[in-house]
């Protein structure tokens, strides 16, 4: 059993509208420390064994439905899930 952490982001080249929404927030509550917000997906994924590398079957799954590849980046973190 694997413990999968996705980041999903807007790519830099494509403007994030509500992290400027939430960045202007910020600034109205005086936290004129922050430049600059970008909001993302955060998800974690519980997958079983099988015969194919979990990056190889993360990869796919993030291709085809968890990232939108033309305007987002994604990354992922793979840790094998300890038995209880």
């Amino acid at each position: 059993m694997y413990k999968v952490k996705v980041f999903v982001t807007l790519r830099e080249s494509v403007l994030d509208p509500q992290g400027t929404a939430v960045k202007d927030s910020l600034h109205s509550l005086n936290y004129s420390e922050v430049s600059d917000v970008r909001i993302g997906k955060y998800m974690e994924l519980s997958i079983e064994k099988s015969e194919r590398p979990v990056e190889e079957v993360v990869k796919e799954m993030c291709e085809r439905l968890l990232a939108n590849v033309v305007i987002e980046d994604y990354r992922f973190e793979i840790e094998e899930a300890v038995a209880q």
